[in-house]
């Protein structure tokens, strides 16, 4: 199951229209097969030599450091099943939705199907209370309104959820897996026995292979640290996205309610390679079928047109990213802890 998500088309003379022709004339809505050829090429050379240390190793807590390079490797192939969703890497269909299966479900043991359709829902919707899943009240609650409607554990955790935030991305990973078995369970995927079969497979072969080559007891420090720090790594790539950011009444035209949900994050070429240019998140979301290293040179086109025509552009650093969304976090949980 591929969904394009791609934006409405443009009518003619809408502000996002003109954005768009700038776009398309300097080319940058063109394939770039090296680039993903190169970046697959990295992960699957690094998780070889990851197993190899782990196999040469064997019963050795020195195997941990191994298990946090893995956790980027994961990470890695996360980001790369984020593009094929986007059609990024593949035009077809068919391609797109293989390599999804690789990249999500053999890689990492999540469903490529349910994070498809639940990101579909964020790209058309971004920080909508309603419609974005990203921002549905879970764990994490992002209004308010979500926070005073908490219970019991989910209120206590709510109450404190910025401190909490980082300790509670070390379960990320479970929580991924876990929605997807769900999925897979209800039949809200296309292809629910495929999906649950390739899933089935990254289990038996990532708990054989940790079993067999190391002790139970290190075998179960290595997944912890693994999938802990996995989730970390995910958490930090999507956080600075867009938690903090206006929330849209679903009035906005296309090219606002894109830009002004979005936030960027500036940094050289360790935050696009880091990121997977995901950093350059407006662009992203105005753009999504623009392949990831056409995102900076996009950048300060996309930054001078909303200059132009006065739309706030918002960047910031890394850091200041991860500051403003905690912020909110604290602000949202602030009625709780006073007692309201």
């Amino acid at each position: 199951m591929t969904i394009t998500l791609q934006p409405p088309a443009p009518a003619a003379g809408s502000d996002f229209a003109e954005l768009n022709r700038r776009v398309k004339a300097r080319g940058l809505m063109r394939r770039t097969p090296f680039h993903y050829a190169v970046r697959v090429s990295a992960i699957l050379v690094t998780t070889a030599a990851a197993w190899a240390a782990v196999a040469t190793l064997g019963a050795s807590w020195w195997t941990l450091p191994v298990a946090a390079l893995m956790a980027v490797t994961s990470a890695q192939s996360a980001l790369i099943a984020h593009d094929v969703a986007h059609r990024q890497v593949f035009r077809s269909a068919r391609r797109s939705e293989r390599a999804g299966l690789i990249a999500g479900n053999l890689a990492i043991g999540m469903s490529y199907g349910w994070w498809l359709d639940k990101h579909t829902r964020h790209h058309n919707n971004p920080n909508h209370d309603d419609l974005d899943p990203d921002v549905a009240p879970e764990v994490l609650v992002w209004t308010p309104e979500a926070a005073a409607n908490q219970h019991g554990l989910r209120r206590l955790i709510a109450r404190h959820q910025a401190p909490l935030f980082f300790p509670m991305l070390t379960l990320l990973a479970v929580s991924l897996r876990r929605s997807s078995i769900r999925a897979l369970r209800d039949g809200t995927v296309r292809r629910p026995a495929l999906e649950g079969a390739v899933m089935a497979v990254h289990a038996v072969a990532y708990l054989g292979a940790l079993l067999t080559l190391l002790p139970l007891p290190l075998a179960l420090a290595f997944i912890v640290v693994h999938q802990g720090l996995f989730g970390i790594y995910l958490g930090l790539t999507f956080a600075p996205n867009h938690k903090g950011m206006p929330h849209p009444t679903g009035a906005e035209d296309f090219l606002r309610k894109q830009v002004l949900t979005s936030r960027n994050v500036r940094g050289g070429w360790l935050t696009d390679a880091a990121l997977g240019g995901l950093n350059y998140q407006i662009e992203h979301h105005l753009f999504p079928a623009m392949p990831a290293p056409h995102l900076r040179t996009a950048q300060p086109i996309v930054r001078d047109y909303c200059a132009e025509i006065g739309v706030r552009y918002e960047m910031t650093s890394l850091t200041d990213s991860y500051r403003q969304a905690l912020r909110h976090l604290h602000d949202v949980g602030a009625p709780l802890r006073d007692g309201r």
